[in-house]
């Protein structure tokens, strides 16, 4: 029945461009379908919404008469928080005073009021939000601790807060939500936590890290990166081969224009989403580069859909072909990957080992919607690909939120796990191909109890496979998502010692090496209040042990707790370094890549911010490593042959001697976390180790080993199958330019683009 809909809406696309004495392309196509998705979204019953939502209820205010006192009131209640939604939080406390002041029927319901003076406290804390850290932007706004530039010069929501939240703690002193922001308030004023009333101050928020790193720099607004838009997905990568990383980035929003930056080698970026084309395309909550048709250009996998159900969720994904001359073209329909499922998350593999890439994407089911399986593309090598999902054993039905890709048992076959919101996690293991069949054959096998993956049953996110401790077997990170109430009340608990047994932990599974994994995660010190929703890991110090940066949140605004950074120390355990590292954004964090950006050795961070609504759209970060140690490095660029051009699922095994030590790191090539997306050249610390021994890499797909020996550390290689030495590139090390301008790069949608 899909697949019919799906022809249906081709055809009727054709027709119209027939209608127009035109014979459309793929491109023309997509485009078509991407705006009449968009006005299909434009519903009041679409709960991210809020413009239709606010036309739905002013028409119900002008229907209802002024006698039916108590649903006018609910109305009214409901358009305030549409308006706070909308960015218009003054509007908001206009409606919640006039209702506070005269509840009619509700007066003798406390519940129903309290609500309403809860509300009037967000819509005051979003007023301080939005004149201070967003209209008049700084690189300290929103980094808790809050000091120097972040503290707020108008004080007229902070100030009303503060009054609000002190009376409902009066009343009710356990309410953690307001607690956490209470003391936030405070904070935003300067004065935390002097005059934060005893009985209600959470302690040592402002206290140093036990274990503390060199601080980041955000330094996006002076190379005018700190784009403005909802939540979205970043990509890090050279998608013109001139060797300095680019950036391109997506709002989910279906107003809201694709960006991308080209790295000018100077220090410089120049905003080139219009010359690329890449601007014509919109949405996308996530997105991720490929080599799919193996000609060496990155190309770019849109992901749509995310959160809004069957109804409002079924949106195309988009493939997006790097012309290498600067240009992207819209090669979906063309490529047999059209289909209509609400999903953010996908992984890029070569999974049946033919040299070429597949894709798995995993959608979004929920309870009483349409059926939304996962779907398996299997590369037919010629620009296309056939989906065998069902066949592959593959077909999934939950409320997919993260997947990812590698050999976990090292046989050679790259394997999937997947994350949701259902409450289960997915192991499936690639079984290879068939006896006597062509390589479309492929299979898999659902492990995940023999894996000893099935005890956790909470609700999870951002996903990815690693190797944490270096002993050369992939481990899996699967972030809790399990929660009750406002993010704001386990960062409380947390600080006050009273956390609950699930709080958003950054989960972590050792691999056992004997097909079966171990839940490390308070071993390891992970035990944390993370919630992620986008994360990734590098090596910010060069030590050569994967570190770990999370982007934090879900849609309500008083979920303001910071983003979080870990720093593994040694493969033994994990330190919460987010403090000092300085990266603790309270505003929503999404998409996240590690990449050296300046190609000075250590990895930079770029970070999609911005929530679910206009009204919580805010400037992206791109902290720059200020170098946090004197350790060595080495930048490996892999190129297939008979394995994929990319080299994606290729393993690279470092051995060096250190201090008089031989050891090894592991490093496999993948754009990282399954919410962010880091370059595909391997960016690897050495220690203090300058000579690396022997460079092994198994490359993905044709099982080949290549060995390379007495390779020097920190310099920038390529190393083709096959080759008996690397290629040396000759990169320029960057100084990115300040005070280029602090213009703010300003991309939400307009009201009227959504009609």
């Amino acid at each position: 029945m899909r697949q019919k809909l799906i022809l249906f809406t081709i055809v009727l696309i054709g027709a119209v461009g027939i209608s127009r004495c035109t014979k459309p392309n793929s491109e023309d196509k997509m485009l078509e379908l991407l705006e009449q998705t968009r006005r299909k979204v434009f519903n009041y019953q679409n709960n991210f919404s809020p413009e239709a939502q606010l036309l739905y209820l002013d028409s119900l205010l002008k229907a209802v008469p002024e006698s039916e006192v108590a649903q006018r009131f609910r109305i009214k209640h409901f358009k305030a928080n549409i308006l706070m939604q909308l960015g218009k939080p003054d509007d908001a406390i206009n409606i919640l005073r006039a209702l506070e002041r005269d509840p009619g029927p509700f007066v003798t319901l406390p519940g129903v009021m309290r609500k309403v003076t809860d509300d009037m406290a967000v819509a005051y804390l979003r007023f301080g939000e939005q004149v201070n850290c967003i209209n008049h932007h700084s690189v300290d706004a929103c980094i808790l601790p809050i000091k120097n530039g972040g503290i707020h010069r108008n004080t007229k929501g902070s100030k009303g807060s503060v009054t609000i939240y002190e009376q409902m703690l009066t009343e009710k002193p356990d309410d953690y939500e307001s607690l956490w922001l209470l003391n936030i308030a405070y904070m935003t004023l300067g004065q935390y936590p002097g005059r934060v009333p005893k009985t209600m101050l959470i302690p040592a928020m402002d206290n140093p890290d036990a274990i503390a790193v060199k601080p980041f720099q955000d330094i996006a607004p002076d190379l005018k990166l700190d784009v403005k838009n909802m939540a979205g997905g970043v990509i890090t990568e050279d998608f013109d081969n001139d060797g300095f990383l680019d950036l391109a980035m997506s709002g989910w929003d279906l107003s809201e224009p694709m960006h991308y930056f080209k790295n000018n080698g100077d220090g410089t970026f120049t905003d080139k989403s219009e010359k690329s084309r890449l601007n014509k395309f919109t949405g996308g909550l996530h997105m991720t580069q490929t080599d799919y048709n193996n000609d060496g250009f990155k190309d770019i996998f849109v992901l749509r859909g995310a959160w809004l159900g069957g109804q409002f969720g079924e949106q195309p994904n988009s493939l997006l072909r790097n012309n290498g001359d600067g240009t992207f073209t819209d090669v979906t329909i063309d490529a047999g990957l059209l289909s209509m499922h609400p999903t953010q998350t996908a992984t890029w593999n070569d999974f049946n080992n033919d040299g070429w890439l597949d894709v798995f994407i995993g959608n979004e089911t929920t309870i009483g919607a349409n059926y939304h399986p996962c779907e398996l593309y299997l590369n037919n090598k010629n620009g296309t690909f056939t989906e065998v999902a069902k066949q592959a054993k593959t077909d999934i039905a939950a409320f997919v939120k993260g997947v990812t890709s590698a050999d976990y048992d090292n046989d050679g076959w790259n394997d999937l796990f997947i994350s949701t919101l259902s409450g289960r996690r997915f192991l499936l293991r690639n079984k290879g191909l068939g006896a006597g069949t062509d390589g479309r054959g492929i299979s898999f096998e659902d492990v995940t109890q023999s894996a000893a993956l099935d005890k956790d049953q909470n609700r999870s996110f951002a996903t990815w496979f690693w190797d944490y401790d270096n002993d050369g077997w992939q481990d899996i990170l699967c972030g809790d998502y399990t929660m009750d109430y406002a993010l704001s009340y386990y960062a409380a608990a947390e600080r006050l010692g009273k956390s609950p047994e699930f709080h958003g932990q950054p989960v972590l599974y050792h691999n056992n090496h004997d097909g079966t994994f171990s839940n490390v995660t308070k071993a390891m010190g992970l035990d944390k209040t993370g919630f992620a929703m986008g994360g990734n890991f590098g090596d910010i110090d060069n030590d050569g042990y994967l570190d770990i940066f999370i982007g934090t949140g879900n849609p309500s605004y008083k979920s303001l707790i910071p983003n979080k950074m870990f720093k593994n120390m040694g493969g033994k355990g994990f330190a919460d370094v987010t403090t000092s590292a300085q990266v603790g954004s309270l505003q929503k964090g999404h998409s996240v890549a590690f990449a050296d950006m300046d190609n000075d050795g250590d990895q930079d961070i770029y970070i999609e911010m911005g929530g679910a609504y206009i009204g919580d759209a805010y400037q992206n970060s791109f902290f720059m490593n200020p170098g946090q140690s004197g350790n060595n490095w080495i930048s490996i660029d892999l190129e297939g042959v008979t394995a994929n051009k990319a080299a994606v699922g290729s393993r690279i095994k470092l051995t060096f001697t250190e201090n008089g030590q031989t050891r090894s790191v592991y490093r496999v090539v993948s754009s990282g976390g399954s919410f962010g997306s880091s370059p595909f050249k391997r960016e690897i610390g050495l220690g203090s180790a300058r000579v690396i021994d022997e460079v092994e890499i198994r490359w993905n797909g044709s099982g080949k080993v290549q060995k390379l020996k007495n390779i020097a550390a920190n310099q920038f290689i390529k190393i083709r199958e096959g080759s008996a030495a690397p290629e040396k590139k000759l990169v320029k090390k960057l100084v990115f330019k300040r005070g280029s301008g602090h213009e703010m790069q300003v991309c939400l949608p307009v009201a009227k683009a959504r009609i």
